[in-house]
């Protein structure tokens, strides 16, 4: 088609043809330019190029819109030029606006198909060569305008005709120029933070967002939110939130690669014992059976810390202050800590199951201490492990599916403290309260 314009435009001496075949010309080499473009931006993220080879169709496309700018003011001046010696075209005949509307449609046909795949892969090379074409389109109609001018007798016709393909190349460099350089610069998408940050904050489990920046690279949207989350939480649940953002912001941006930094923060509803183990956590202490008491005008804390079996006392009471200290420190100097040191458990203590009379002698004594509470009953599932310590029981009963679990804990506690004053060997014991059938 440029060619075909080119050969007419010579032919009839028209300046505004020749124009447009130029810019038809630089099309090709821009579309030839954008093909070997796009193989490349297409190809993922590398050792040496971490968010991908995207960047590179923003390059190219500078590289095109300046070339259209030079074909606009090479087209400018010699348009000028033709008015101030008044040359005008040859000889006007159909051939011309035949080229013409057989361009218009082939134009028309590019320009759609590159424009929707464009939008489909968020591509600003297929974008430019899209605007390319429909700036064809705009500028053969205005070469059909000069020429039907001459035609009409107006001689200045042609010449106008190739200053308004000039003025429209330049109105379409610039708008492709200005959301090109917005890339470059990385200039957050339209919108995109918003979607985003909505994306986030309805995950649940997330507080509030301190930072969010987003940057468009190709078609791939970069985010990067800094979150608050709660400090009680663990590490693991945290990664779930993380997660769970990733794919709500990949929902909303369709392309999206989000690193997400996670920041606990401690959450108006947190209760003193949730911060009491968030303190312990934070030292790398073992801490349970916490209990809190509130005395009007200062608390009680009780807390049970394990420790290496093998450290000594000293070593044990350094740490046991270490704690305190930092439990004062939170809650005020006038805090009341009390800390019960006792060996940590080993991870995987050696043991073997008990024999079978010494199994069958304690279920018959957990059988009788649960008849003599009234309220417990149907023991079973009896185990009893001999390990180094001592005997450990696991134990299964049955209690009324109305009582409450303080009630039920209590009873069942009363039968583990009397089965260890008839058993003084056993270490532990385990039970698992269900509701009576």
């Amino acid at each position: 088609m440029a060619a075909i314009k080119f050969i007419v435009g010579v032919a009839i001496g028209s300046i505004a043809l020749i124009s447009e075949a130029l810019h038809s010309s630089i099309d090709l080499i821009a579309t030839i330019i954008t093909w070997a473009v796009v193989r490349v931006s297409d190809k993922p993220a590398d050792a040496e190029h971490h968010y991908g080879h995207g960047k590179l169709e923003s390059l190219s496309a500078l590289g095109v819109i300046a070339m259209l700018y030079i074909l606009a003011g090479g087209i400018v001046v010699e348009s000028f030029s033709r008015l101030r010696e008044g040359v005008v075209p040859t000889t006007i005949s159909a051939l011309p606006f035949v080229v013409l509307v057989v361009d218009i449609a082939v134009n028309l046909w590019r320009a759609r198909a590159l424009h929707r795949t464009a939008r489909e892969t968020r591509s600003q090379a297929l974008e430019a060569d899209a605007l390319h074409f429909t700036s064809d389109v705009f500028g053969s109609i205005a070469v059909i305008v000069g020429l039907g001018l001459f035609a009409l007798g107006y001689t200045w016709g042609d010449a106008a005709a190739a200053i308004g393909v000039a003025v429209m190349i330049s109105l379409l460099g610039l708008r492709l120029a200005r959301s090109t350089i917005e890339t470059l610069l990385d200039q957050a998408p339209k919108g995109a933070t918003e979607a985003a940050e909505k994306a986030i904050r309805a995950v649940p489990g997330v507080i509030n967002i301190d930072r969010l920046r987003v940057r468009l690279v190709g078609a791939t949207h970069f985010v990067d939110a800094t979150v608050k989350v709660p400090r009680t939480y663990p590490i693991d649940r945290i990664d779930g939130i993380k997660q769970k953002a990733e794919q709500a912001v990949a929902g909303a941006l369709h392309d999206a690669d989000l690193t997400f930094t996670a920041v606990p923060v401690a959450r108006d509803s947190e209760t003193v014992r949730e911060r009491i183990m968030v303190i312990a956590r934070n030292r790398g202490l073992a801490i349970h059976h916490v209990t809190v008491h509130d005395l009007g005008e200062k608390l009680t804390i009780g807390i049970d810390l394990e420790v290496d079996g093998d450290m000594s006392l000293v070593d044990a009471h350094g740490v046991t202050q270490q704690l305190e200290h930092a439990i004062r420190d939170e809650f005020g100097a006038d805090v009341e800590v009390d800390t019960h040191i006792e060996p940590l458990e080993p991870e995987l203590p050696h043991g073997t199951d008990a024999v079978p009379e010494q199994i069958e002698t304690i279920q018959q004594a957990l059988t009788r201490i649960a008849a003599d509470s009234g309220t417990i009953s149907d023991i079973h599932n009896v185990r009893v492990r001999d390990s180094d310590a001592g005997l450990i029981v696991n134990f299964h009963c049955r209690a009324k599916p109305a009582m409450s679990v303080t009630e039920v804990h209590e009873n069942v506690d009363a039968i583990e403290r009397a089965l260890r004053r008839s058993f003084p060997g056993v270490k532990r014991v385990i039970s698992h309260a269900e509701p009576e059938r």
